[in-house]
C-alpha cells in the first residue's frame, strides 16, 4: 500500500519552515490524539500518520533525503512502517503546558494542597473607621479533622498504597506508539486509599466548623481596603498549608461628614447675624466638639480649615484636616419686632445689584438639613 506524501499529511508546502511544520503537527496531534478520541481507530491512524510525517520533516537530514528520494530515502531510518518513536522526545517542547493533559506532567495530583483563601465583608460605622476598633467575627470554614489529624483514616489505622496505581496516582496506557497517563480512578490521584474512613470527617480529612476571630481594625481605614489574616482560611489537604482570610471593610456613610482621603468636610448652618457680627461657634468633630471664631462680615460659603482634626492615616503617619463650610440660614417665620428691625436695617444698607452665580455642584441639601437639625 502506497504512503501519502508527508507534506500533504501535515497540510504544508515543501518550502514550509520548521515552525510551520511544528505548528501543523501540533494541530493534528491535538485533533486526533487517542485520549481525545477513545476507541476511534481512524483518529488513531491519523495521529500515527501525522507523527510519522513529523518525525521525518522535523529532521533536516531526513527531510533532505525525503525531498530527494521520497519514502525510499527514509525507510531504513524511520523504524517499522516509517515511524520514528524518537519524535515524542520533543512532545513536551511542542505542547508546553498541555503535556499534563496527556499525562506528561509526571507529578502526582494528590499531593499536599494549600487550603482555599476566604473573604469576609465587614461593615462598620464611620466613627469606628475613624478611631479604629476591635471586633469579633464568626467564620464558617473547613478545619483539619482532629480525630484523624487530617489523614482521613479512622484512629488506629492509616491510608495504604493504592493497589491499582501502586502509589503513582496515575495509570498509564499504551495506545499505539503513544503512552497516555490518566488519574487513577480508585485513589483519585492521591496514590493512597483509605480502607477504614474516619467517622468524624467521613474520610475527607477536614470538618466544617464556625470559628470566632478577633479583628483589629486600624484607625483611618476606608471602604474597599482589606485586612489579611494569615492562616485563617480553609485547611489544606494531604498536609498542605492553610489558606488566608481576607476581611474586606465597608464603612457606612456618616450623617453629615463627607470623606475626601483623610480630610473631612461638613456644612454648618449659621444665622446671618452671626456671619455679619462675628462670634464663636461650636462645631462637631471626630474627637469631640470644636470651636471656631467667625470674623465679622463672614460670607456664606466660607471654609474654615481645622488642621489635624480630620481622619488619621491608616498607616499611622499624620492626620487629615476638618473643613467646615458655613452657610447662612434665612428664618422661615418672623415676629413683628424682627420684621421691623430687619426693615430698619435694610433701609440703612446700600442698594446691591443682583448678579447670578454658577450653581454649586457640591451643594448637598440632605446633609445640610441634617446638620441644621443638630444646631437647631
Amino acid at each position: 500500500m502506497s504512503k501519502r506524501d508527508y507534506y500533504e499529511i501535515l497540510g504544508v508546502g515543501k518550502t514550509a519552515s520548521d515552525q510551520d511544520i511544528k505548528s501543523a503537527y501540533r494541530k493534528l496531534a491535538l485533533k486526533h490524539h487517542p485520549d481525545r478520541n477513545p476507541g476511534d481507530k481512524v483518529a488513531e491512524d491519523k495521529f500515527k500518520e501525522a507523527a510519522e510525517a513529523y518525525a521525518v520533516l522535523c529532521d533536516d537530514d531526513k527531510r533532505a533525503r525525503y525531498d530527494r528520494f521520497g519514502h525510499a530515502g527514509v525507510g531504513g531510518a524511520a523504524g517499522p512502517g516509517g515511524f520514528d518513536p524518537s519524535v515524542f522526545t520533543e512532545f513536551q517542547d511542542i505542547f508546553g503546558g498541555l503535556g499534563d493533559i496527556f499525562g506528561f506532567g509526571g507529578g502526582r495530583r494528590g499531593g499536599p494542597q494549600r487550603g482555599a483563601d476566604l473573604r469576609y465583608d465587614l461593615e462598620i460605622e464611620f466613627v469606628q473607621a475613624a478611631k479604629g476598633v476591635e471586633t469579633s467575627i464568626q467564620i464558617p470554614r473547613h478545619e483539619t479533622c482532629e480525630a484523624c489529624k487530617g489523614s482521613g483514616a479512622a484512629p488506629g489505622s492509616s491510608p495504604t498504597t493504592c493497589p491499582q496505581c501502586r502509589g503513582a496516582g496515575q495509570l498509564r496506557y499504551q495506545q499505539g506508539f503513544f503512552t497516555v497517563a490518566r488519574t487513577c480512578g480508585q485513589c483519585r490521584g492521591a496514590g493512597k486509599v483509605i480502607a477504614k474512613p474516619c467517622h468524624t470527617c467521613k474520610g475527607g480529612g477536614t470538618v466544617e466548623k464556625t470559628r470566632k476571630l478577633t479583628v483589629k481594625i486600624p484607625a483611618g481605614i476606608a471602604t474597599g481596603q482589606r485586612l489579611r489574616l494569615t492562616g485563617e482560611g480553609e485547611a489544606g489537604t494531604h498536609g498542605g498549608p492553610t489558606g488566608d482570610l481576607y476581611v474586606v471593610i465597608i464603612v457606612r456613610e456618616h450623617e453629615f461628614f463627607q470623606r475626601d482621603g483623610n480630610d473631612l468636610h461638613c456644612r454648618v448652618p449659621l444665622p446671618f447675624t452671626t456671619l455679619a457680627l462675628g462670634g464663636e461657634i461650636k462645631v462637631p468633630g471626630i474627637e469631640g466638639t470644636e470651636t471656631i471664631k467667625v470674623a465679622e462680615s463672614t460670607q456664606t460659603g466660607t471654609v474654615f480649615r481645622l488642621r489635624g482634626k480630620g481622619l488619621p492615616d491608616v498607616s499611622g503617619r499624620g492626620r487629615g484636616d476638618l473643613l467646615i463650610t458655613v452657610q447662612a440660614v434665612t428664618p422661615k417665620k418672623l415676629t413683628k419686632d424682627q420684621r421691623r428691625l430687619l426693615e430698619e436695617l435694610a433701609a440703612t444698607l446700600p442698594e446691591q445689584k443682583v448678579k447670578p452665580q454658577a450653581r454649586d455642584e457640591d451643594d448637598d441639601r440632605g446633609i445640610f438639613g441634617k446638620v441644621k437639625d443638630i444646631f437647631g
